[in-house]
């Protein structure tokens, strides 16, 4: 009697053995990220912990002047990308947790640390499955700094060739509204335009009791504080969805006195593409429209900052795919469009390619928040987003569209 000869393991298996392999170390590697945060433009260590591990599964890695870093690994002639970002914010880590951040006043409050290692270990899988079946083409990592500011270090890594050669990339985000276990998808837009918008006034200052002989600057910067949003409303396309929030408003300091100067900040969100590269000179002259009448000149600061992540339907597809086999049917999570914002938005504007949102919530647990210091993840996300990028990556590679 022949011996039987074992059927071949399919990249998903080999995939899925190859995470179940790090999961302990995945989660090592998060906690430590989680307890070590940099801000944008400092990831040093982030980014050297990451390169050594690459370095060491057989990924070509190279340093980026600066912070982050590009991995190649496998040939052909398609290329497919992974974006992760490393960055924290300045907040201050709330979690009771014993890996919470070791730096006073910054922390992982947006997951990035969830990004990082799950990119990582998506990195690993498809290493396992390089050594063992080979890649049907190449693929690249990219681990960007400075994704929390404006206008993102998704530029930067752009200008040093980070999408040279690449046919599609494919990112994921965090999703503390969605149980783990679950990824969001959707076709089209995910997330919105962010700009960043400071409106600074200045007069000649008097006593509130002769704002006839003076510019009444208070009074105007509370008619731009109010009365801009409202006038967007009317004077933009109301299906761009424009929302403008202030974070800041500061003018004088005595109850008495009219001050020299005072100024308004906050950000400006649009959900269309079109109309975003129209705000800012409508902006400019409602601005100007408020302030005429009360005597004070106004000076607009406005920061283009991040456009719409734009998953295009063949990226979609692909991760439908892939969630389908990862989690099955029931994976699937309807994401709605948000006005967040994400510099993985400039990558689509060269490129295809989608971003998913990784459910991190433990069912039945909290709700928490992106940004704020008491953010908790379900660490079973890691394996969850791993898994599903490294397939998508693989299915990517082998299905023309």
């Amino acid at each position: 009697m022949s011996e039987s000869v074992p059927a071949p393991r399919t990249s998903e298996a080999i995939i899925a053995a190859a995470l179940d392999a790090h999961e302990a170390e995945l989660i090592d590697v998060r906690r430590d990220l989680h307890a070590h945060p940099e801000l944008s433009w400092s990831e040093h260590r982030t980014t050297e912990l990451v390169a050594e591990r690459l370095e060491k599964a057989g990924w070509r890695v190279a340093r980026l002047a600066g912070t982050g870093l590009l991995a190649d690994l496998g040939e052909g002639p398609r290329r497919v990308a992974l974006r992760a970002d490393l960055d924290a914010l300045p907040v201050e880590d709330d979690v009771p947790d014993s890996w919470r951040s070791t730096v006073p006043g910054v922390a992982h409050a947006c997951g990035h640390d969830v990004h990082t290692t799950a990119v990582l270990g998506a990195g690993l899988a498809l290493a396992e499955l390089q050594q063992t079946t080979g890649l049907p083409g190449a693929v690249r990592l990219i681990f960007q700094p400075a994704e929390e500011v404006m206008p993102g270090g998704a530029l930067h890594l752009m200008s040093l060739g980070a999408l040279d050669g690449v046919d599609r990339i494919l990112g994921l985000h965090c999703d503390p509204g969605v149980d783990v276990g679950r990824v969001g998808l959707r076709s089209g837009a995910l997330t919105s335009a962010a700009d960043l918008l400071e409106v600074q006034l200045t007069g000649t200052g008097g006593h509130t009791s002769r704002p006839h002989l003076t510019g009444d600057l208070v009074f105007a910067l509370a008619k731009v504080t109010t009365e801009l949003p409202a006038v967007l409303s009317r004077r933009m396309d109301p299906r761009a969805g424009i929302s403008v929030v202030w974070g800041r408003v500061a003018a004088g300091q005595a109850p008495n006195v009219i001050p020299r100067s005072g100024s308004v900040a906050g950000t400006v969100r649009i959900l269309d593409s079109d109309a975003w590269n129209e705000c800012e000179q409508v902006v400019r002259e409602v601005v100007a429209e408020l302030v005429a009448p009360y005597g004070v000149v106004a000076r607009v600061n406005y920061q283009r900052g991040v456009p719409p992540v734009v998953n295009d339907e063949d990226s979609y597809a692909v991760l439908v795919e892939a969630v389908t086999a990862v989690l099955g049917e029931r994976g699937i999570a309807a994401a709605a469009q948000s006005l967040g914002g994400e510099d993985f938005g400039w990558y689509l504007e060269q490129v295809p390619g989608a971003m998913i949102r990784l459910g991190v919530r433990t069912p039945g647990g909290p709700t928490y928040d992106l940004h704020q210091g008491d953010l908790r993840v379900d660490e079973r996300a890691l394996g969850v987003g791993a898994r599903v990028l490294a397939t998508a990556a693989h299915a990517a590679l082998v299905t023309v569209r």
